[in-house]
């Protein structure tokens, strides 16, 4: 919550604790032809029957409208109503008013969303390693030695770079190669919306490369050194023992080998490091995502840096083969404590893969591939769902199906059907509560979010039907504040809004830096929340009247659960916004 707003809440007690009723929007402000609506929620029986959109210049009525139907209950409220203002397209600054609640002031616009994207993109140069643009020196520079791999452990590799996954130091193949893919992709579909304001290395100073590239890039470095040669792939930097305390990055001596951390090799088969084992099956769920990262980083790069494209370029195809050869999935390693990113899923990766190799090759065994892996996994499996394992699905959507859509004509229709089906089961549960909340409380909900909507996004794109518009908009206002704490989800963004300013994040909290752009995990259920490890709230609760037996959130460095910023989910969201900014339609 935002200083201004604690100091509110301490000067006027007695009507804060007195308040019954609350006007929640996105923060950031609404689009003239976009869908706009606020969510008005009581905690009592009575609710108003229409509200009012109010002039901020004037104080006149600009809009007014019936309230519509009560959802009902919902989290902390008895009733919640959905206030639809999408007909009024008049640009200017407004607040929404519904019986005694008033909403915070907002903008229609039609640049509510430009230099979103560039501004999200601060957090990934911030967690990067090797150098660290925000603390100006290097850090984990001796990575790393090997286990699990056809060499002897312990022998000696060269894995510097790439980012953080988290709060934490771990660095995960997958998350960096799917964040990769999304951060080329936010490039490729709508170049336009970035700018050059930053080196290679993160420094200030323009080297008259897109700051998105440089971000990507430095990524690409990262993998291109975990996939050393054919048949070498590696799958995570580090393991939880990371996990001894707070602190800005530097040189760790955990792991018994001086300031070197261990690298874990694909093997393909379940790893154990202390008492716990890992349900891993194989090597596509990795290799999948290298191969697409690979191939799109050929495409993007090839005007610029010939000799580094090609090098993606066969790399492309030895990662493919791996996964080929090794069908399955590659799940992390953990030593110390049981938690892991479980992946369950490998097909869509390869599908991804397929796709890409086949937009490069035009080669039709490539396709017929591609759309075989596709009706493996028709809909991602926990679309629908109330639950699911850390990371089981992973990516959080099918990226494959809206590749190869988008280059397959002979299997569009069924894709974009695969996608429809998907969106259908979280809208069938999304409608029944006045938040349109479809998305599963899990750990990283607000990465499930993001991608959820990328997911309607697509299917927009290639169906032109805007059937689910509002429910799409809904998971990007929840993201900005149109949620139940009334918060945005992202650090810094909107600048002038309610957003987090106390994450489980050493930079904020030791190095007093903002983590500015960082989407923290969001929030989780109860039940979740009370059976976690550790957790420790270190101040009083400021959202106290929003948690409930369903759901909570809060904005509390003690709070890894919620309140975390992570690499992978806020490069997807720097796509996101990078498509809101652009207007939505993305380039081929």
């Amino acid at each position: 919550m935002k200083l201004f707003g604690i100091l509110l809440l301490a000067i006027l007690p007695a009507i804060s604790y007195s308040q019954q009723s609350w006007i929640r929007i996105n923060q950031l402000g609404y689009l003239p032809k976009g869908t706009k609506v606020a969510v008005w929620g009581g905690k009592e029986a009575a609710v108003p029957g229409d509200f009012q959109l109010i002039d901020s210049a004037t104080g006149k009525t600009a809009f007014k409208a019936s309230s519509g139907k009560s959802f009902g209950s919902y989290g902390p409220f008895a009733n919640t109503l959905r206030l639809n203002f999408t007909k009024f397209t008049k640009a200017g600054t407004y607040y929404v008013k519904a019986g005694e609640a008033r909403s915070p002031y907002f903008k229609i616009a039609s640049n509510v969303y430009d230099g979103t994207a560039d501004f999200v993109l601060n957090y990934m140069r911030q967690q990067q390693c090797g150098f660290n643009p925000h603390t100006k020196d290097s850090c984990h520079t001796q990575d790393g030695y090997t286990l699990y791999g056809p060499m002897k452990d312990s022998t000696r590799i060269d894995v510097v770079g790439g980012w953080h996954d988290a709060s934490d130091y771990l660095q995960y193949s997958t998350t960096t190669a799917n964040s990769v893919y999304h951060l080329l992709s936010a490039y490729k579909h709508f170049p336009s919306v970035f700018r050059d304001h930053y080196a290679a290395n993160g420094l200030e100073g323009s080297n008259r490369v897109p700051d998105i590239l440089d971000a990507a890039k430095w990524g690409m470095d990262f993998l291109v050194k975990l996939h050393p040669k054919a048949g070498w792939m590696f799958n995570q930097v580090a393991d939880d023992r990371d996990h001894r305390g707070m602190r800005m990055p530097k040189m760790d001596s955990f792991y018994g080998r001086g300031f070197e951390r261990p690298v874990y090799f694909c093997s393909g088969q379940p790893q154990q490091r202390g008492k716990f084992m890992n349900k891993t099956t194989g090597v596509a769920s990795t290799a999948g995502k290298f191969t697409s990262a690979f191939a799109l980083g050929y495409s993007i790069f090839s005007n610029t840096q010939k000799d580094y494209a090609q090098v993606l370029y066969n790399k492309a195809f030895t990662a493919y083969q791996m996964g080929l050869k090794q069908p399955g999935v590659s799940q992390t390693a953990s030593v110390v404590s049981p938690y892991i990113y479980a992946e369950d899923n490998y097909v869509d990766d390869m599908e991804l893969a397929a796709s890409e190799l086949f937009r490069l090759t035009k080669e039709k065994k490539y396709e017929q591939q591609a759309i075989d892996f596709a009706r493996q996994e028709k809909i991602t499996p926990w679309l629908g769902k109330d639950t699911a394992h850390h990371y089981q699905w992973y990516p959080f959507i099918n990226v494959g199906h809206y590749s190869l859509a988008t280059y397959s004509a002979a299997h569009k229709k069924e894709l974009v059907q695969y996608y429809k089906q998907g969106i259908e089961k979280v809208w069938n549960k999304a409608k029944q509560n006045g938040f349109y909340r479809g998305v599963p409380f899990i750990w990283c909900s607000n990465n499930l979010t993001t991608s959820f909507a990328i997911q309607c996004l697509w299917y927009k794109n290639l169906s032109k039907d805007n059937r689910y518009d509002e429910l799409m908009q809904s998971n990007i206002d929840w993201l900005f504040g149109c949620n139940p704490w009334g918060t945005s989800m992202v650090f810094g963004l909107p600048a002038w809004g309610d957003t987090p300013v106390d994450p489980h994040a050493a930079f904020s909290k030791i190095g007093h830096i903002p983590v500015n752009g960082g989407l923290v995990d969001g929030p989780v259920y109860a039940a979740i929340f009370k059976n976690l490890i550790g957790i420790k709230l270190v101040d009083a609760d400021e959202y106290a009247p929003f948690q409930s037996d369903l759901v909570v959130y809060h904005d509390d460095y003690g709070d890894y659960s919620t309140n975390e910023p992570t690499m992978d989910g806020t490069a997807s969201l720097v796509y996101l916004m990078a498509a809101l900014e652009s207007g939505g339609g993305a380039k081929k």
